[in-house]
Order: C-alpha cells, then structure tokens, then sequence
C-alpha cells in the first residue's frame, strides 16, 4: 500500500509536468499512446499475475513453478506488443502522425513493468513486499526526475516532437530500472532462472486461460476508449489530452484495491487449504475497498476543478460551453468507486473458478461500452466516454457483486455499513464546506494535506484501525 501511495504520488507530479511541457497536441499523443498500450498490456497480462500467487505459494518447488511463468509472460508479452506495434503502424488514419513512434517508444513500459510484475510473486509470497516498494518508487523516481529536468530547464507547451519522445523514454527507463531492481531482489529469496517445462506450461496456460479472457473484457471497457477516439474523432489529440490527463487520474485510483485484493490471495489461499472460515477476511476486505472507492469517489466529484487546476494546468479547465478534464473527472467519480466493487467481484468468482458468469457478465459489459462509445463519441467525444464508462461500471457491480456473495460468502452486516455510512458523512461534509475557498494550486495542495489528517484521525475516532487488525471486523 505504501509503494502505491508514494507511486501515486509521483504520477501525480508526472501528470503535472506532462501538461506543463507539451502542447495539447503533444500531450493527447503522449495520452493515446499509453491508453493504447494499456489495452494491450492487459491483454498480455493474460491473468497470469493472479495464477503465480496462488500457484507459486502453494508449491513444492516455487522456482520451477516462476521460472515456466517467466517463460509463459515472455511469450505472451512479445505476441501482445508485438501486435500492438503492428497495429499502430499499418493504420492508415495514424500515418503522418507521432502517435506510431509514440506507441513503439512507450511499449518499453509494459515489457519491463510485467515482467517485473511476475518477479514480484516471490516478494507477495515471502511476504517481502518491502522490495516492491524500493523497487517501484526507484522506477517513478527515475522516470519523473528525468522529465522534471526538462520542466526546470524552461520547456514549457513545447510543439517539438523530440520532446514528446523523450517523456516518453523516461517512462521507458524507470520501468527498466523496476526490472532490474526486481530481479536483484529477487535473486534474495530464490534462484530465478527461466525454466522450459511444456508440461508446466500447458498447465499454468490452462489455469490463466480464464483470467486471460476476463482480463481481455476488462481492457475492452476500461481501456478501449481512449483508442475509440483516436479512431472516431479527427480531433483525437485534442479530445485525448484532456481525456487521457484524467484516465491517468482514474489508474491512480484502480491502483490501491487492485493491490489489496492481490495481497488477500496468498492469505485467502491458505484459509481455503486449511479449512478456516474466510468470511470475516473477506467482510474486512470489502470495507476496505468501499472506504477506498468512497475517498475516490466523493474527491473527484467535489473537488473535480482544483484538482484538475493542481495536477494540469488551467487549459485543462472547463468554460462556458467547453467542457475539460474536471468535466471527465465528475463524470467518472462514479467508476472510481464502482470499480472496487467490480474488481472485488472478479477476484472472488475466479478465486472459486466461476469464470463462465463472470466472463459472460463482462462480455455483456464489453457490448454495452462499445456501443456506447460508438454512439457518443463522435457527437460528444471524451465526454460520451466518460458517460459510457460511468454507466458500465454500475452495470457491472450491480450484476457481478451478488454473484460474488452468493458463491463466496462474505461476514458483511449492520455494524460494517453504519461504519462505512458514518466514515462517508464525515468526509463528504468537509470536502463540500473547503470546496469554494480551493482558489489556487497551493490552498488545493494544502487542503489535500489537511484532509489526508482528517482521514487518519476518523480511522482512529472510528477505530477502523482496530477492526482491520485482528478478529472478524
């Protein structure tokens, strides 16, 4: 949790110099380069993150186990960007464009980032997760110090495209100093080396399989619509600056339940192989996700302007009759929240390998956001895509959520909502009243810190701290 923190942190701070340095122009190909390429990164993903934790931990030998998975990510990784790469230089809409040298330069982050991403199975199931911090905070270190030089330099709105490319590289090369970092570390706790057993392979692809094509229906709605307007509007780079500032914005916000969810499996796992009642591990976890998706949610709605003002620039704003990031940002508090609870869903029916409901429900999801999008894009464009992406994501907590009850029962009654109830009146209040006075970046970044305090102090008024520790909640 802390490595996301502080990585959020420092995204936030890319995000601002991003908007800064380049024009909008530039910074809607900077934006459509990584929305595109978070399409296909999922894809590559293929599940198998999810797969690793619970096969590596319950192995009698881990390092045969991750080295097949090495071997497996690898593979679906160059087939994934390869694909991608592909893709972006054949189109013809693209062709003239920097969005195809934007893409190639940008897929270096995906690569390193996921194959990081399997090393750190050894650290989730060691419970070494002190390494994944240091190893993810270098990365945003590196790749936002890189860019900031460039910010105290002088550049500013720059329409040079060798700029655009250079952001693009330091993203690059943080996500190669993770890899590195991790393999290091890595090496710590067991010997890693890829392992060629097609045997295990054809297993752990079996076992992903599932996760692979409901991780391919959660890029299609999530992800797809920044490509959506890149194809649909002729005004792409415009619409995806403002639009791809606030998708940046949204992974921030995906990262923390996403995070807590994966560090459950390990202990989750164990429960189930032990027998032990997992009802009130789970009721913890589903407050947890709620309070998340509750600061998310009523942030980005109260505060849509001074945070849009904070993180970008005052281009980004909206104006009489021109709607801007902060716009996007109201529109989607809504899949902030309603994300957490999708997400928790996902891993719960998969953790009992229901995938066949969960895949159709998210097929179902897929149809709905792509017709939307279709349909409002081109009249309204990044506009309709948050509208469409609010929509799908209620659609698919309200059918996926009772699924997930039902086949993984969770200690979840009165007490837990009254704390969740109190917790968000306590917060929505104050964030309302502070609302008119944040006439600045610095009384916004203030304020943030103030309220940061204030959560702190309601855990421990409310003694949620307590509830998380020890004992059903």
């Amino acid at each position: 949790m802390a490595s996301q923190i502080a990585m959020a942190a420092l995204s936030i701070l890319t995000v601002k110099f991003v908007a800064v340095g380049l024009t909008k122009e530039l910074a809607g190909n900077y934006n459509t380069a990584y929305g595109y390429l978070q399409f296909f990164g999922i894809l590559a993903d293929f599940g198998l993150y999810a797969v690793a934790v619970r096969e590596v931990s319950r192995a009698e030998h881990p390092e045969r186990v991750l080295g097949s998975l090495l071997v497996l990510r690898i593979c679906i990784l160059l087939l994934s960007l390869g694909s991608a790469l592909a893709v972006v230089w054949i189109m013809p809409a693209w062709h003239g464009t920097p969005l195809p040298l934007s893409v190639t330069i940008a897929s270096l982050v995906p690569f390193f980032t996921l194959l990081a991403g399997m090393l750190r199975t050894a650290f989730q199931v060691t419970h070494r997760m002190r390494y994944v911090f240091i190893a993810e905070v270098a990365q945003r270190i590196v790749s936002t110090a890189t860019i900031g030089v460039f910010i105290v330099l002088g550049v500013r709105e720059s329409a040079d495209t060798s700029v655009l490319f250079i952001f693009l590289a330091a993203g690059g090369l943080g996500a190669m100093v993770l890899s590195l970092l991790s393999l290091v570390f890595a090496k710590k706790i067991m010997v890693i080396r890829p392992v060629w057993d097609p045997v295990m392979l054809r297993h752990l692809f079996r076992q992903a399989a599932p996760y692979g094509v409901a991780f391919l229906c959660t890029a299609l709605y999530r992800q797809f619509d920044v490509t959506l307007i890149a194809r649909l509007r002729p005004d792409y780079e415009i619409q995806n600056a403002y639009y791809g500032f606030v998708q940046r914005m949204m992974d921030m916000a995906y990262l923390l339940p996403t995070f807590l969810l994966n560090s459950t499996l390990p202990v989750l796992g164990e429960r189930d192989k032990s027998g032990a009642d997992a009802r009130g591990l789970l009721g913890k976890v589903f407050l947890a996700i709620l309070l998340l998706g509750t600061v998310s949610f009523l942030f980005a709605l109260l505060w849509a302007r001074p945070l849009t003002q904070l993180l970008t620039t005052e281009q980004y704003l909206s104006h009489p009759g021109q709607p801007g990031s902060d716009t996007a940002l109201a529109i989607l508090s809504v899949s902030m929240f309603m994300n957490g609870i999708i997400l928790y869903s996902f891993y719960a029916l998969l953790h009992r390998h229901a995938w066949k409901p969960l895949v159709m429900t998210l097929a179902a999801g897929v149809i709905v956001s792509l017709a939307g999008n279709i349909m409002l894009i081109p009249p309204l464009g990044f506009v309709g895509a948050a509208r469409t992406s609010a929509l799908v994501h209620t659609l698919l907590a309200v059918l996926l959520l009772p699924q997930a009850m039902k086949i993984l029962p969770m200690r979840f009654g009165a007490r837990e909502i009254r704390l969740w109830l109190l917790f968000t009146i306590f917060l929505l209040v104050p964030l309302a009243l502070l609302r008119p006075f944040l006439v600045g970046s610095a009384v916004t970044a203030g304020a943030l810190v103030a309220m940061g305090g204030w959560m702190l102090v309601l855990l421990r008024i409310m003694k949620l701290d307590r509830a998380f520790r020890a004992g059903p909640v």
